[in-house]
């Protein structure tokens, strides 16, 4: 564990604020949702929470199907990383923090087709152009990530579009039940 070296009190409520410099560093953004755990050693720990990092193997395989299928590159977001992919990004973006740019497409429920090729940063350290669709992923109300449909070589259809769709609304259910 890294040491800080901040301090900060507990209010009457039961409550302490994160200090912006460790928000910032764990992309921790207003509203997300944190895990509490308390270690052997009786320390409190705090975890970023997301509901697909946990199914990260089930999302790889399900992206990997739809590859085989459509050829294209197959990316499953949570709202802070690319959880999974499938396609020749693979070796490069898996795992990786997704961009300012998809977070703002979260941020805003945007679901995105681009039908003309266009650049996008799917990780801050890199630009690509290519076409795409991008669907949000819902859960409980909150958005959960993304499912986006990507290739430099060829042009997203309309096949294309309704997969994402279909990808986006089956991790729905998927993380509701």
């Amino acid at each position: 564990m890294k040491a800080t070296g901040v301090v900060r009190r507990i209010d009457e409520l039961g409550r302490i604020v994160i200090p912006k410099e460790i928000r910032k560093t764990m992309r921790l953004r207003e509203g997300e949702k944190i895990e509490i755990y308390i270690t052997e050693k009786e320390e409190i720990l705090l975890k970023k929470f997301s509901t697909l990092k946990n199914i990260s193997d089930f999302a790889q395989n399900f992206a990997d199907s739809i590859n085989s299928f459509t050829k294209y590159n197959i990316i499953i977001t949570d709202t802070d990383s690319i959880i999974a992919l499938s396609g020749p990004l693979k070796k490069e973006y898996l795992n990786k923090n997704i961009s300012e740019e998809l977070v703002f497409a979260i941020k805003r429920r945007q679901n995105i087709l681009e039908k003309h090729r266009k650049p996008i940063k799917l990780i801050d350290e890199k630009e690509v152009e290519g076409t795409y669709v991008m669907n949000s992923i819902i859960v409980n109300g909150d958005v959960a990530g993304l499912v986006i449909i990507f290739t430099e070589e060829g042009i997203i259809k309309d096949t294309d579009e309704k997969i994402a769709q279909i990808a986006s609304q089956f991790f729905t259910k998927y993380l509701e039940e």
